[in-house]
């Protein structure tokens, strides 16, 4: 099943490269029998695929992974895109048992002890989530670009994801930010409003912050950790929790603003 599936994938993707977005979405619908299911982040890349398959109007399934520490414009923005092409975006929230223990022994923004806390607590609000809604689909959407980081650089049209046992498409993958700016742009694509404030990638507000100026799209992703492979366990092929070299436990990095203010209220005391 294994070679079938990459030889499938590898077929898949060169067939796409042609095609403009509608139509790579069109043939993967045609193509692959069973349950075709659309992973959005409510991010630009995302926004795009959502406007494409919303207007083909096809048997894909969209939905989202609520992980409860989204920044408020990315719900607006949900909001805005059901009423804009009147779908509905299925939520698939962490495991309630999970999330009390975890802050019960991390505390709240525990991630930020070690490496190994953000992973487990992406765990339990993306990757586990994750599962249940990809459960008995043959092929995953994402909206990944091989431009929006290092690690995402060979990123292709299509590849087998062996350990789900399905493939993933990437129809965006040959795009570049600009391509995305440009095609959101052009169709007035409801889009969150924290892209205009410097944020390229958005996740849960903990853990993002605007990029600096020369940094990666990604580079605001979990800032306080070294710069290595950074993912939250969603597109990794090797074993989710693994702790790559130069990943160990960091110490956290506090954002400017919370020290200034501890500073004051030391003052006023």
């Amino acid at each position: 099943m294994t070679a079938a599936l990459v030889r499938a994938a590898g077929d898949l993707a060169s067939e796409m490269a042609g095609l403009d977005l509608r139509g790579r979405i069109r043939l993967v619908e045609d193509r692959i029998p069973g349950r075709l299911v659309f992973t959005t982040s409510l991010g630009i890349e995302d926004q795009a695929l959502t406007h494409a398959l919303a207007l083909n109007k096809g048997r894909t399934e969209i939905v989202t992974l609520d992980t409860g520490r989204l920044f408020p414009e990315t719900y607006d923005v949900w909001v805005e895109t059901e009423a804009a092409y009147g779908i509905r975006i299925r939520a698939y929230a962490p495991e309630r048992v999970a999330e009390e223990e975890f802050v019960a022994r991390e505390g709240i923004n525990g991630f930020r002890h070690s490496v190994a806390a953000r992973q487990a607590c992406c765990g339990f609000r993306k990757v586990e989530p994750l599962g249940r809604a990809l459960a008995g689909a043959a092929a995953w959407f994402t909206g990944l670009r091989a431009g929006q980081s290092a690690n995402r650089a060979d990123t292709p049209l299509a590849e087998a994801d062996e350990g789900r046992g399905l493939i993933k498409v990437n129809p965006l993958a040959d795009w570049s930010r600009a391509d995305v700016d440009r095609f959101v742009r052009d169709n007035f694509i409801p889009y969150n409003a924290l892209h205009d404030r410097g944020f390229p990638s958005i996740g849960c507000a903990p853990c993002t912050r605007a990029v600096k100026i020369g940094e990666d799209e990604r580079a605001g992703r979990w800032w306080w950790e070294q710069e290595s492979k950074k993912e939250c366990g969603l597109h990794l092929h090797g074993p989710e929790g693994d702790v790559a070299p130069g990943q160990e436990a960091a110490a956290f990095e506090e954002p400017a603003s919370a020290a200034t203010s501890r500073e004051h209220r030391r003052e006023l005391v």
